[in-house]
């Protein structure tokens, strides 16, 4: 089991997912990331915070992240082709945000960020070792006051993305993954629907987190 995922290409994988379908025809398209802008305005996040949006080549977050006047905006995709289609999408407003070509299960952050957040990129990580790196990095790169969103697919949402299998959590499996570095603070389910007019089922949670002596 442990040598067929490494012989898995992930970057191969979502370069050609992204050189092979238009944005309005793959399943996360979402012109106005509602849920994920909720979580902003509930928390009062600052536009001079530091911000980092991971797997969000291809989410229009960023674009109403700069409309309402955010200045420290990072987007962390593994995929080239993501971040120069957002990037066309922007035209000059590209040049306001930090683009970062890394996979999330193994990325190294250059700086301490207010605010990570994360809509379907972690349930692609399916193997603990890389779970375990991606949360010991949000963990020593989220500053101490700093707040984490994760959305997910949930128990009831689909078993596959894009062919690949993910890691459905509920409220309780995600919060008791994370108890290890971070305290939830809020869970909601959501749903999503498609361009194929299909109805995915999320689970997003917020966390802060847990203060060492």
């Amino acid at each position: 089991m442990h040598r067929k995922m490494k012989k898995f290409d992930r970057k191969k994988h979502w370069e050609n997912i992204y050189k092979t379908s238009e944005l309005k025809d793959v399943s996360w398209f979402q012109p106005t990331p509602e849920t994920s802008l909720e979580f902003f305005r509930q928390f009062n996040v600052s536009t001079t915070a530091k911000v980092i949006d991971i797997g969000g080549g291809d989410s229009f977050l960023v674009d109403h992240l700069i409309d309402l006047g955010y200045q420290d905006i990072t987007v962390l995709d593994i995929s080239v082709a993501a971040i120069e289609r957002a990037k066309r999408r922007l035209g000059d407003k590209e040049k306001k945000v930090k683009w970062i070509i890394a996979d999330a299960a193994n990325f190294k952050p250059p700086e301490k960020y207010d605010f990570w957040h994360d809509r379907a990129a972690f349930h692609f990580l399916t193997d603990d070792q890389e779970i375990s790196n991606y949360l010991e990095t949000a963990q020593q790169n989220i500053k101490p006051t700093g707040v984490l969103v994760i959305g997910t697919f949930s128990e009831q949402g689909p078993k596959k993305c894009s062919g690949i299998e993910i890691k459905q959590y509920s409220e309780t499996t995600m919060t008791n993954r994370l108890k290890l570095f971070f305290e939830k603070i809020k869970c909601i389910t959501v749903d999503h629907k498609t361009p194929f007019d299909t109805i995915q089922n999320f689970v997003f949670c917020s966390f802060r987190k847990l203060q060492t002596a």
